[in-house]
């Protein structure tokens, strides 16, 4: 689909260009210091990394609704596990393009290297990045077959909720104490801390390698769970027929 679909290309290139450019130019317009046009730019390219892979993942079962086909996909002798591996696997060649053009773009633009704490840190953080897409993905299919084309809106939703949470572009430090609770069962808050910590950023919590990667296999084994049971739920319902032709 991407090899013949020029504008799919377009929109993998396009916005999280735009966001990052947009982003790194208010930072200079408001003459932040290095440190903090880090810190913002992190959670720009975050966005943009997450977003791309996700969006690969929920249009893998959005594609066939908006279709009227979605019956069709499930004649085959597959399940959702092989759609999320799939379209993971595309959204994880796609995110990683466009994580290199974000971390080109940050050095020719704004001086920003993001590389300087070594390319284990980087993998590191992308290979958390995506973990968090797969997670928010599953979640959307999920709400998809349950609710159908209701919960279309999650698609586009649910990576810039959990990133107001994380800390997109502040400290969840700054956050109210409850929902800094929730912040911290967000593995990408995690994620975020451990790579703005090597640019001079304190921790909120201690190991946060540890506690990202713990939360995101916790969120994966339950995300597992709740696609078996929405498809179960969806073909008990009929919500595959209403959502085809």
């Amino acid at each position: 689909m991407n090899r013949r679909n020029v504008f799919a290309v377009f929109e993998m290139l396009f916005w999280p260009l735009v966001g990052l450019f947009s982003v790194g130019l208010l930072t200079r317009f408001l003459e932040l210091g290095p440190e903090t046009v880090s810190f913002v730019l992190i959670g720009a390219v975050a966005m943009n990394a997450v977003q791309i892979v996700q969006l690969d993942i929920s249009y893998a079962l959005l594609y066939d609704v908006w279709a009227k086909s979605l019956k069709h996909g499930f004649i085959a002798p597959i399940n959702l596990v092989h759609v999320v591996l799939g379209s993971g696997l595309v959204g994880l060649i796609r995110g990683a393009v466009v994580f290199g053009l974000m971390l080109g773009l940050s050095i020719w633009a704004f001086g920003m290297d993001l590389r300087h704490q070594g390319w284990l840190a980087l993998g590191l953080f992308f290979t958390g990045l995506f973990l968090v897409a797969v997670i928010e993905g599953v979640l959307v299919l999920s709400l998809v077959l349950v609710f159908g084309h209701r919960a279309e809106i999650t698609a586009w939703a649910i990576s810039y909720l959990v990133l107001l949470i994380s800390g997109m572009y502040y400290p969840v430090t700054l956050l109210p104490s409850g929902l800094q609770t929730v912040a911290q069962a967000f593995p990408l808050t995690h994620f975020l801390e451990y790579f703005r910590h090597f640019y001079g950023f304190p921790l909120s919590a201690t190991r946060p390698l540890w506690r990202g990667f713990g939360l995101s296999a916790v969120y994966l084994i339950v995300g597992y769970v709740l696609i078996t049971f929405s498809l179960r739920w969806a073909r008990k319902r009929g919500t595959l027929l209403k959502l085809s032709e």
